[in-house]
């Protein structure tokens, strides 16, 4: 069974149902911690792979391979309600050559929410929490915001890029960290300048590695995205020198093996570095 990128023998699954028996007082942080020692899943930089470890366990509750304790403090739902503050705003149509005070801001704990409720307004896919290693940022002119990005962990799998990197099951296992996913990218509704996508993509292509390094302890080698092809041509990624790859089968992360369960979209990827392919498969 294969849950949050690991896959898990039966000897494992049955050690971790014996440890939640062993351990009925341990919450459920303790107990993800636990199995993250016992089974060395750790990340890139050597700490404990906790979080993904906690929703891989959720998810094996799911689909009733063990239960877990209850949880101590209940998180109460997620609710982005609409403010002021992300209101329309003035067009703005200058071109991008206007735009001499370009930059991306790092996306901090006091700014998260800001982004998450621009995100869940605007942006047709909604707000949910970024999976695995993540940075996000705000795109200003100046002190005017134009636009938002977010990045996070790579898909598990996906042929067009497989093959692309010609790695095997273990090489992907082992490096899909260098891989970095454009999760999110949205140009703000009220904001019309021509070229500017690609300008930020660019960018960004430039911030993410060292930003990378400086929180995770080391730089990715390839940037990944997909695009929705009923609503999108990705025509900001061709213009930023990223290559088309083709197109996914629509199956998603949790969908039913072998069937169509979320919208097929189009696989585009930037190399960070000239030798990628040789890191991706060390």
């Amino acid at each position: 069974m294969r849950y949050c990128g690991r896959e898990f023998s039966d000897p494992e699954l049955a050690w971790i149902r014996q440890l939640i028996a062993d351990n009925p007082d341990h919450t459920r942080a303790e107990l993800a911690r636990l199995t993250c020692q016992a089974l060395a899943w750790r990340k890139p930089d050597g700490d404990l792979k906790a979080m993904s470890c906690r929703v891989a366990m959720l998810r094996m509750q799911a689909d009733g391979l063990l239960e877990l304790p209850p949880p101590r403090h209940p998180r109460p739902a997620i609710r982005l309600t609409p403010t002021a503050r992300t209101a329309l705003q003035a067009p703005i149509d200058s071109p991008v050559h206007a735009l001499s005070e370009l930059h991306l801001t790092p996306v901090e704990r006091a700014t998260s929410g800001l982004w998450n409720e621009f995100i869940h307004r605007y942006h047709y896919l909604g707000y949910t929490p970024l999976p695995g290693a993540q940075r996000r940022y705000f795109a200003y002119n100046g002190s005017t915001l134009l636009a938002l990005l977010g990045f996070s962990a790579a898909a598990w799998q996906t042929a067009p890029r497989d093959r692309f990197i010609g790695w095997t099951h273990e090489q992907r296992q082992r490096n899909l960290h260098l891989i970095v996913n454009n999760a999110r990218f949205l140009i703000l509704p009220w904001v019309r300048s021509p070229n500017l996508a690609s300008k930020l993509l660019a960018m960004a292509a430039r911030r993410v590695p060292a930003d990378w390094l400086h929180l995770y302890g080391y730089r990715p080698v390839l940037l990944e995205s997909f695009v929705d092809t009923e609503r999108f041509a990705g025509t900001c990624y061709k213009a930023a020198n990223w290559r088309y790859l083709g197109h996914t089968k629509g199956r998603g992360k949790l969908g039913p093996p072998g069937r169509q369960s979320v919208p097929i979209k189009d696989l585009w990827v930037y190399p960070l570095v000239a030798h990628f392919r040789h890191h991706l498969t060390r």
